[in-house]
């Protein structure tokens, strides 16, 4: 997950830049169930409507729960399918919340109402994530229920008035980059806290509809006007959280956004890009699945690294003899192609390995995710400016400013 909104504010106030250094333990997406009341287009489990077989009961969840802890696990995020649909699912959060886990609800939200949003609010989430597509027709289609749009904006509503911290959560495609303007002005309109944009990965449906993933010129335009809209609440002073995942290149393209306006705060934002490293799936991600499998980060399903039933997840979390745990865990990632001549490897690390392997069987290969040009990525132009467009400059920060300068600091 890529931070846009954090790393845009060290330019205005630069923290210290420290060593790179890994979570105690991984940040563990758990899909709880695989059942779903929808089937999304771009869904990476596949889920529908049914009861699926072997799903851990509430028992084996609260042991392996234990064992997260005592590794040091210490961020939830509690995943379906829709996981509202587990009957326990009170059970378990609030087992989280008392064990000092921070805890997050990755929703569709259609399942969230006036009935049951207090007692969503009693467990205390520290998070409720709920799934926009884009506007009303478009995330209808995508979602394949009529009314999807309506139930899910409801519930982020319901939710914040509530007073949990709720975010809208939008994969990029080539269908529905058109609609990001009009979304970002919802978030605006409905005083949404946290706002994150999701790379297309090519797992699950998503790896069916990979043919939709937004062209790379998409891609660039729609974080265009994310850089442009995230600067324009940083300087505002607004605490609205702006993050965006699966395409790691984003902080490579927000360093080219940064070079063309304050060139003389370059080297700290490279630096604390740097120290977040890029990619860390199989390092500072994980995945447990409804029946317990591990992987290495939930865009891995195809890929089993062991079983919650058989082993200790810290055992199999720390066990290298898998290729790919591995490799992901190397420092630095062996990769290859345009990633391995790639200037900025030390900000990136190498992207998404699951995209490179979808489309070529080599999890190493390059990532064709990455919609940098080759000019954009080479030692040899690496201090050029890129055909990024010149953003409105923050009445804040002027790097030609004394007094910008001395308030930045």
């Amino acid at each position: 997950m890529f931070r846009v909104s954090q790393y845009m504010r060290e330019l205005l106030a630069p923290t210290p830049v420290g060593a790179r250094r890994d979570l105690p333990g991984p940040v563990v997406i758990w899909n709880l169930i695989r059942r779903c009341n929808l089937t999304c287009r771009h869904c990476y489990s596949i889920s529908t409507d049914i009861d699926f077989p072997g799903e851990l009961t509430t028992e084996e969840v609260l042991r392996v729960m234990d064992d997260l802890h005592g590794c040091g696990v210490r961020v939830l995020i509690l995943s379906g399918g829709e996981p509202l649909l587990r009957p326990d699912l009170g059970t378990i959060a609030a087992r989280a919340k008392a064990m000092g886990f921070y805890v997050g609800l990755s929703t569709n939200g259609t399942l969230i109402d006036a009935d049951n949003i207090g007692a969503l609010a009693g467990l205390g989430f520290d998070y409720l994530g709920i799934s926009i597509d884009g506007l009303r027709a478009t995330h209808d289609v995508f979602r394949r229920r009529s009314g999807a749009f309506d139930a899910s904006l409801q519930a982020a509503r319901l939710a914040r008035d509530a007073g949990i911290k709720v975010g809208l959560r939008f994969t990029l495609t080539q269908d529905n980059a058109a609609d990001l303007p009009a979304l970002l002005a919802i978030v605006d309109a409905e005083r949404i806290d946290k706002f994150y944009l999701s790379h297309l990965n090519y797992a699950g449906r998503g790896n069916v509809n990979r043919k939709h993933d937004a062209l790379h010129r998409t891609t660039r335009a729609a974080m265009d006007l994310l850089f442009e809209w995230t600067w324009t609440h940083v300087c505002a002073g607004a605490e609205k959280e702006v993050v965006t995942g699966n395409n790691d290149a984003d902080g490579v393209y927000l360093l080219h956004w940064a070079r063309a306006r304050f060139p003389d705060r370059l080297g700290h934002l490279r630096a604390k890009l740097a120290q977040w490293g890029g990619n860390a799936s199989g390092v500072n991600i994980a995945n447990i699945d409804n029946v317990g499998n591990v992987h290495p980060d939930t865009m891995w399903w195809h890929h089993t690294l062991g079983n919650v039933r058989e082993r200790a997840f810290s055992a199999i979390w720390n066990d290298l003899s898998d290729p790919l745990l591995a490799g992901l865990k190397a420092r630095p990632r062996s990769v290859k192609g345009r990633c391995a001549a790639c200037a900025y490897f030390d900000v990136c690390g190498g992207n998404t390995r699951v995209r490179a392997q979808q489309l070529s069987g080599d999890p190493w290969a390059e990532d064709p995710g990455c919609y940098l040009s080759d000019a954009e990525i080479s030692l040899e132009r690496a201090d050029e400016c890129s055909d990024t467009p010149a953003l409105r400059q923050c009445p804040a920060v002027d790097s030609t400013n004394e007094r910008a300068s001395e308030a930045a600091t």
